[in-house]
């Protein structure tokens, strides 16, 4: 019965980890509902949301009437509960372990230092109207590369995706994240060529529903270009 009801999903898409939710979702043929939350509006902190969500986070999943949340756990439950194709996250335990490894690597690397550097470049001065802080962006942008670097060098290797032969829920994770930046303009990945392959793949792997995820992204990106 919750199957045919669908789930309900709430989501800010300028969230990077919810637009890696909403391109799963996309992807599938799950019927889903989606209720936006504006964090910009302050949604989040309504009494509403705060009391299906206490911490006052996106996204969070209902289905029929279990809530999850955070991003990885949704993903991960979604797949193991309903019928969608495995190699999301893989059930034979080795492949599994190696998506769980890398999601469990991603939340102390690949997605602080690349928010990191959406923040320091379009968040801050935009909230505060002071200029970028140069130096602070440098460190951050370098901590980035060396993140970038381990990306290649313990993940992807020279398999097509990060955990293997086919697209998972770690690759959705991780290509949201950095594309964060682009909504500063800056394409984190263009001195990577091996990971712009990666990207691109995932890309095609998941069709529109790439674009679709990331259109308040394309704006906000396109937004801040005419203001140049």
């Amino acid at each position: 019965m919750a199957a045919r009801l669908g789930v309900e999903v709430y989501l800010d898409l300028l969230s990077q980890p919810c637009r890696a939710l909403h391109i799963l979702l996309g992807c599938t043929s799950l019927p889903h509902t989606v209720r936006h939350v504006a964090l910009r509006r302050g949604d989040h902190r309504t009494p509403e949301f705060s009391q299906l969500n206490p911490m006052q986070k996106v996204p969070v999943m209902v289905d029929n009437g279990f809530v999850l949340t955070e991003s990885d756990a949704i993903m991960k439950y979604l797949v193991n509960k309903y019928d969608v194709p495995e190699h999301w996250y893989p059930r034979q335990p080795e492949r599994r372990a190696r998506v769980d490894e890398y999601t469990a690597w991603h939340h102390t690397h690949t997605r602080p230092h690349a928010a990191k550097v959406f923040i320091l470049e379009v968040l801050l001065p935009a909230q505060t109207s002071s200029p970028v802080d140069e130096e602070r962006l440098s460190r951050a942008v370098s901590q980035l590369d060396d993140t970038l670097e381990k990306l290649e060098s313990m993940f992807l290797r020279r398999q097509p995706f990060l955990c293997g032969d086919d697209v998972t829920v770690a690759d959705l994770l991780a290509v949201c994240e950095l594309m964060q930046p682009e909504a500063g303009g800056r394409d984190v990945l263009q001195q990577s060529p091996q990971l712009q392959r990666w990207k691109s793949r995932v890309r095609a792997a998941v069709g529109d529903a790439f674009d679709q995820a990331h259109a308040v992204l394309y704006a906000v990106r396109d937004r801040r270009r005419a203001k140049l």
